[in-house]
């Protein structure tokens, strides 16, 4: 049976002051989500709760896995336990190169070490994949690295870790056409009954290259209204204002 991956009644606070207001979405490996909305409606607060940012103070609710509950489990568990965000704006690691970070990570989500040979040769073809010159790999994390550069080499991880559900913070932010459309084939490339897909997003340009089963709106911390992508181009035509008014 596909892995589920449910919020249910989730309340989060950032310093004290209650972001997300009893939210709820569930999302099944094989299944694209999108979720739209305005800024500071909350979004990007659920994609680092749910990975267990420690500035993100869970207040209520429960973040399950498959039947397992990851509320109170560290980051580095609920990667383990097949969790996985693509970060809005990626950090730099000054010092740590490329390859031994995804091979680390690799290791430590597998709980062994992968061979070497192995390790590289996965590597090569998923960075052949993404349109990734093999020079990347003398590169340290992030370091230097465009906009684009950073979105392949965050779908480079989630190709190399294989979680079963993914969560996309704003992926598709600060990209060019021609980066978009690579970024979108290589999440399009990895979509499949083992992966469960959340694209949080502004915007439906994204979405006319990854087309999502599932669209949420979120507004004041919690969905609002949810339906086929058909929802998505509804919000681009008429814009998050008009929620104002048909919300509470």
């Amino acid at each position: 049976m596909p892995a589920t991956f449910e919020i249910s009644g989730l309340t989060v606070e950032v310093q004290g002051k209650q972001i997300l207001n009893g939210l709820d979405l569930r999302v099944t490996q094989g299944e694209t989500h999108a979720l739209m909305g305005p800024n500071g409606s909350g979004k990007s607060t659920l994609a680092y709760a749910t990975m267990g940012h420690p500035a993100y103070d869970v207040t209520g609710g429960r973040i399950v896995l498959d039947g397992v509950d990851v509320t109170e489990l560290s980051p580095e568990d609920r990667a383990k336990a097949g969790l996985f965000l693509a970060m809005q704006y990626p950090t730099e690691i000054p010092g740590v190169s490329l390859t031994n970070f995804l091979r680390t990570a690799m290791n430590a989500t597998r709980d062994s070490d992968v061979p070497v040979r192995q390790f590289m040769s996965r590597l090569r073809e998923e960075m052949k994949a993404l349109d990734m010159d093999e020079r990347f790999l003398q590169r340290n994390v992030n370091e230097g690295f465009s906009g684009g550069e950073k979105k392949r080499f965050e779908i480079l991880q989630m190709a190399l870790l294989e979680p079963r559900i993914a969560i996309l913070d704003e992926t598709d932010s600060g990209l060019d056409v021609d980066a978009l459309r690579v970024v979108s084939e290589g999440v399009n490339r990895l979509r499949g009954p083992d992966l469960g897909v959340l694209i949080i997003t502004h915007y439906t340009r994204i979405l006319r290259y990854v087309i999502p089963d599932h669209v949420h709106v979120m507004f004041d911390g919690r969905i609002v209204q949810s339906g086929g992508p058909e929802l998505a181009e509804e919000l681009e035509a008429k814009g998050y204002e008009h929620l104002r008014t048909t919300v509470g």
